[in-house]
């Protein structure tokens, strides 16, 4: 079973409900006692009509960019301006300020976008890995579109590269939570407090995802 992330909301309903809001996230409503490992089941039984909602929701918010001199790209928690400079080498640059393209527009910013998350974000997963004692097995680098990471049971862990968009601090809570996933294949009471043992501020993060996901699928 893929575990995906989602807020979860309780009360004293009798039912599971689940709904995709503006920024494509998942909100789960359940009934005060059910237990965590029914509500995931749930999800993951429902898991094409969550993809195929977020993907709409997604296609009707978000404005593609059109790759034109000045359009903006987030970096890391930043918008820097695309600069469409013919004599500028095949392929994406970036000098810390610009962005450089001498032609083209999604794949080579998909392209530059998953060679800067490699950089990052490995090194980080293995300093979280070693030094907080949890194991995984193979990574890969994916662009996803409901999904920011997943563990799977042989704890092999994927994450969104479209995560180079977002601050240092989110790529970190992303990674901390699917290590987390190694140890609880699920999102108890006993996961949460292991990310928050790692990550104080996690909460933050959760937030800005919450609240900008959507921005780092507009490519």
């Amino acid at each position: 079973m893929m575990i995906m992330d989602y807020q979860l909301i309780r009360s004293k309903r009798k039912t599971l409900s689940l709904q995709i809001n503006g920024n494509a996230e998942l909100i789960v409503r359940a009934p005060n006692r059910l237990s965590v490992k029914k509500i995931e089941q749930f999800i993951d039984e429902k898991s094409n009509w969550i993809d195929k909602k977020s993907k709409s929701t997604l296609s009707n918010k978000s404005k593609k960019p059109d790759y034109i001199e000045g359009e903006k790209f987030l970096y890391l928690g930043s918008e820097y301006p695309l600069s469409v400079n013919t004599a500028h080498a095949k392929g994406l640059g970036f000098d810390g300020q610009i962005f450089s393209l001498n032609k083209g527009g999604k794949v080579e910013f998909l392209a530059w976008y998953k060679a800067a998350f490699k950089k990052i974000a490995l090194p980080r997963l293995e300093y979280y890995a070693k030094n907080h004692q949890l194991s995984y097995n193979q990574v890969q680098l994916k662009s996803q579109k409901t999904l920011w990471g997943s563990c799977s049971g042989v704890n092999n862990i994927n994450l969104n590269y479209l995560l180079i968009g977002a601050p240092i601090s989110v790529i970190d809570y992303v990674i901390v939570h699917e290590l987390c996933h190694s140890v609880h294949k699920n999102h108890s009471k006993n996961f949460w407090q292991l990310v928050f043992s790692i990550l104080p501020n996690y909460k933050a993060s959760k937030c800005w995802l919450l609240d900008n996901g959507h921005r780092l699928q507009n490519l």
